[in-house]
């Protein structure tokens, strides 16, 4: 899913306008540069709110796939391009969770060490990564909007204060509140080992 030609930053405002203007008069490589440049941002947005990298990956896929179907209905009214992104990928995760059946992928049970790393460390990544997951599930929708555009889409304060209609102090304050949740949620769960 990542790819080494994926943005880490939004395009320049005139170039993704140019872009969303072809891409709506069908032009599907305008389409393809939006996709290259925010394919990664969606994938982590929707990674930290799932339970594994397929369903991630899935989950990416069909945003891009809602955008390019409904590209007629997006404006560009001062949001930018990835903002429409990341609501299409937050209703598609709420939708996941109301449709979802409980079951687990062998590959997740039992997960194979690669060449570079040892067991061991692969266990400890994932183990990390789900206490982080588990303790985002523990804050309200409003801190894990804030957490995840600020910390894995990497959208400045500004920009998150204009998404969700807040101020800017307001962010910062959901901000710390859900990091503070976060952390005493991870050090109950470390204790409780």
């Amino acid at each position: 899913m990542r790819s080494s030609e994926t943005s880490p930053v939004n395009l320049p405002i005139p170039e993704e306008s140019r872009l969303v203007h072809q891409a709506k008069s069908g032009d599907s490589e305008a389409f393809a540069q939006l996709y290259d440049a925010y394919l990664e941002r969606v994938y982590r947005y929707v990674y930290f709110r799932v339970s594994d990298d397929q369903t991630a990956e899935d989950l990416a896929s069909q945003v891009f796939l809602k955008a390019w179907e409904g590209l007629d209905r997006y404006q560009m009214n001062g949001s930018p391009f990835v903002a429409w992104l990341y609501t299409i990928a937050r209703n598609l995760v709420i939708d996941h969770y109301r449709t979802r059946k409980d079951s687990v992928a062998l590959e997740e049970i039992i997960p194979l060490a690669s060449e570079d790393e040892s067991l061991d460390e692969q266990v400890g990544v994932m183990f990390d990564l789900q206490t982080m997951r588990d303790a985002l599930h523990h804050l309200n929708e409003e801190q894990q909007q804030v957490l995840l555009l600020r910390f894995i889409a990497e959208w400045s304060t500004e920009n998150i204060a204009k998404e969700m209609g807040k101020s800017e102090g307001a962010i910062r304050a959901l901000q710390m509140r859900a990091l503070q949740m976060m952390a005493k949620h991870m050090q109950e769960r470390k204790c409780n080992e």
